[in-house]
């Protein structure tokens, strides 16, 4: 049997379980080293360079998800694509896929250099950024904005290897150009000395996902049985679907960059600079601790398009159930020790006393429904896989936009909130999307057993 055939044959008849497993567990270590790379930066920079440097870091970090944004758009909107099409048996869609994701990329990469290299000190500058902070920022957003097309090809087409259910491939290169940002990080950093340490960090960023696009684009170009690099073009008939789903996975990132924005000028405005350190801190335990949940989900796309695709509908609800439980016995494993020793986790990345002693109560309200993040974003994953963007992209919106920032921006003015308003409208915002994505779901397989 091809490798090929393998594959598939495991998505749709293997055990659910062991599947589960084969396709989360490579997947969640090698997430969890991925989300090292922006960690690691605050976490070197924080204790090499100073305070202010690391919070120009973190205040940068909202902009870089327009990189993410673009490569998720496209490589989630190809991946999902892919699955279906690979439990359809539709190889001639298959064949589409990357010179379709290229073409995509790089147009949109191109766009995000020119105008992030005009505009990156008025985009800081929206984040509350200013002075020191707003200048080492400066320095350290131009440089991930120049290595865009890098960053997004490499990003977009690892997650097409993901897709084709090739997790522990995709993630053995993620964490090898991961590891390179960690090793080069305090060697650059160092090099760069202590004026330009955020410079040293940047560069470190970039030449790994460098290494991350050239691994990727020999995998596809030598190894892959199923899917290959063919004419770069854009393709008439991959357009619409791509878009569609990619748009509901786009919003969770760019939102994120609103989000945070919004955030760091709402905590500059209730608490000044020493609470948007604090923020930045809790942003980056936060995005950390998100991460592996990331990785089940990319083992939950393949497994629910490909039956999906092969209408499989009971295995769907197998897969659902079993990811659905694993994802939120891992939220529990950071989710305990951030609830119990909330000023270790933030002295981690702040040095002064006083300020971690006055953002640890803040920690646990910002984690507080964490624990249900397994169920919301495989419930967000559930819809981009199956190709229903519509019910994703309300998920989403509300989660990033439309309940959130009007909480953030309300909640500091209630009965002397103050900044602890801020913190609270991302605990509230949590609870009412999962409740939503529960009455969602439960409507979709309604739909399957009628089916």
């Amino acid at each position: 049997m091809s490798d090929k055939q393998d594959t598939r044959e495991m998505l749709v008849s293997g055990n659910v379980f062991k599947t589960m497993l084969t396709l989360s567990v490579p997947a969640v270590l090698g997430m969890v080293v991925i989300g090292l790379y922006n960690f690691m930066d605050a976490v070197f920079v924080g204790q090499m360079v100073g305070p202010v440097a690391m919070t120009a870091v973190k205040v940068s970090y909202p902009f870089t998800l327009i990189n993410s944004g673009i490569a998720t758009l496209i490589g989630v909107g190809s991946s999902s694509v892919l699955s279906r099409a690979i439990g359809e048996r539709d190889q001639e869609t298959v064949d589409k896929i990357m010179g379709n994701l290229i073409s995509f990329v790089s147009l949109l990469s191109v766009i995000v250099i020119v105008a992030g290299l005009i505009f990156t000190r008025q985009l800081l500058s929206l984040a509350g950024a200013e002075g020191e902070v707003l200048e080492q920022a400066v320095r350290y957003l131009r440089v991930v904005f120049c290595g865009s097309l890098f960053v997004n090809l490499g990003q977009s087409t690892n997650m097409i290897m993901r897709g084709e259910g090739k997790l522990k491939k995709a993630m053995a290169i993620m964490a090898t150009s991961a590891i390179l940002n960690i090793i080069l990080d305090p060697v650059l950093i160092k090099v760069c000395g202590e004026g330009n340490g955020v410079l040293g960090a940047a560069f470190a960023t970039i030449i790994s996902q460098i290494v991350l696009m050239i691994m990727s684009f020999f995998y596809f170009l030598k190894k892959s049985d199923t899917v290959k690099i063919h004419k770069i073009k854009f393709e008439k008939t991959l357009i619409k679907p791509v878009l569609s789903v990619g748009v509901s996975a786009m919003l969770m990132q760019v939102m994120s960059m609103l989000q945070q924005t919004v955030l760091y000028n709402t905590a500059s405005k209730w608490g000044g600079s020493e609470w948007q350190t604090i923020l930045g801190a809790a942003l980056s335990l936060q995005a950390f601790s998100f991460i592996p949940l990331w990785g089940i989900s990319q083992g939950f796309q393949p497994a629910i398009g490909t039956n999906y695709g092969a209408k499989l509908f009971d295995r769907v609800g197998k897969f659902t159930r079993c990811f659905m439980v694993s994802a939120t016995v891992v939220a529990l494993i950071f989710y305990i020790p951030i609830m119990c020793l909330p000023a270790k986790m933030l002295s981690m990345f702040i040095t002064d006393a006083a300020i971690v002693e006055a953002g640890a109560p803040m920690l646990r309200v910002l984690f507080g429904a964490f624990i249900t993040y397994g169920v919301l974003i495989l419930a967000i994953t559930f819809f981009q896989a199956i190709g229903k963007a519509s019910a994703a992209s309300i998920l989403a919106l509300l989660r990033q936009l439309f309940l959130f920032l009007p909480l953030v921006l309300l909640l500091p003015n209630i009965n002397g909130l103050g900044i602890k308003g801020v913190f609270y409208a991302q605990l509230f915002t949590d609870l009412i999307v999962l409740a939503l994505a529960v009455i969602f779901m439960c409507g979709a397989f309604g739909r399957f057993r009628r089916a």
